[in-house]
C-alpha cells in the first residue's frame, strides 16, 4: 500500500480534460491508497464553499466516495483556493490541514506544504498572501454575493498572469533560507510541496526537498511507501 500526494491540479470548467483525469485518478489510483493528500490549488479559483457549479459538486462527490470507501483525504489550502472551508470539508469527507503539516507513514516523516509561503523573494505576492489569510478580510470576502466573488476571482487571475509574466523566474521559486528555516523548525529532513510548478527532487545537506508538478499535459503524483518516495508523472490524454 502507499500514500499518494498531489497538488496544483487547478481544476476549472475550462479544463475538462484535467477534470476527467482527476476523476479517473480518484477512481483508479487513489482508491487503492492508504490516504490521499492534496497540497493546495486543487481548484484554479475557489470563491467559497457555496459554489453551486457542476465541477464543485462532482469534485466533492468523488472525494466523499473515496473517503466513504476507507481512504482518508487531507487537503491544504493553496494560493488559488485559500477560501476552502468547513462546509467543503464536510461535504467532501476531507480533513483540512494546517499550512505546515507533519505526516508519518511506513517509518518516514515529512513536512507537507503548498509552498507559496516559501517564495519570500516575491514581495508583492507575499503582501497579497498576508492579506488573503487575514480572518477579517476572509469574512468580508466570503459575505459578498457569489457573482461578485466570481468577478473578483477572474480579476485576480488576470492580474496574476500579467504580473508573473514580468517577474524574474528566480523570484517565483522558493527561497533556500526559508526552506532551511522551516525544515529546522519542524525537525524534518524531508519537505514536500507544490506551487512552483517545477517538479523535481532536490538533495539538501540535511535531507531532501521534493516538488510536485502541476497537472497540464501530464499529471504528477508522489508515492510514499515502505521503500521511500517516488515522484511519478503520467500522461493526460
Amino acid at each position: 500500500m502507499s500514500v499518494l500526494i498531489i497538488s496544483d491540479l487547478h481544476l476549472s470548467p475550462e479544463r475538462p480534460v484535467i477534470f476527467r483525469a482527476f476523476l479517473d485518478f480518484i477512481k483508479d489510483r487513489a482508491a487503492l491508497a492508504d490516504a490521499l493528500y492534496i497540497l493546495g490549488d486543487l481548484f484554479e479559483a475557489w470563491v467559497g464553499d457555496d459554489d453551486p457549479s457542476d465541477l464543485a459538486v462532482q469534485t466533492k462527490a468523488a472525494l466523499l466516495q473515496l473517503s466513504n470507501n476507507g481512504v482518508p483525504v487531507y487537503i491544504q489550502r493553496g494560493n488559488r483556493d485559500f477560501t476552502l472551508g468547513a462546509r467543503f470539508m464536510r461535504e467532501s469527507g476531507a480533513t483540512l490541514l494546517a499550512d505546515e503539516e507533519i505526516i508519518e507513514y511506513y517509518g518516514h516523516r515529512a513536512l507537507v506544504m503548498h509552498g507559496d509561503s516559501l517564495c519570500i523573494d516575491d514581495v508583492e505576492y507575499q503582501r497579497f498572501r498576508r492579506k488573503s489569510r487575514n480572518t477579517i478580510y476572509l469574512w468580508c470576502l466570503l459575505h459578498l454575493p457569489l457573482w461578485v466573488r466570481q468577478k473578483i476571482a477572474s480579476d485576480w487571475r488576470r492580474k496574476s498572469a500579467a504580473a508573473n509574466s514580468n517577474k524574474a523566474s528566480a523570484i517565483m521559486d522558493v527561497n533556500a533560507e526559508a526552506v532551511a528555516e522551516v525544515m529546522a523548525k519542524h525537525r524534518v529532513d524531508i519537505l514536500i510541496h507544490g506551487h512552483t510548478h517545477r517538479p523535481a527532487r532536490h538533495p539538501l545537506s540535511n535531507g531532501e526537498r521534493i516538488v510536485l508538478g502541476d497537472w497540464e499535459a501530464n499529471g504528477w503524483n508522489l508515492i510514499m511507501d515502505e521503500r521511500g518516495f517516488e515522484l511519478e508523472s503520467f500522461p493526460i490524454l
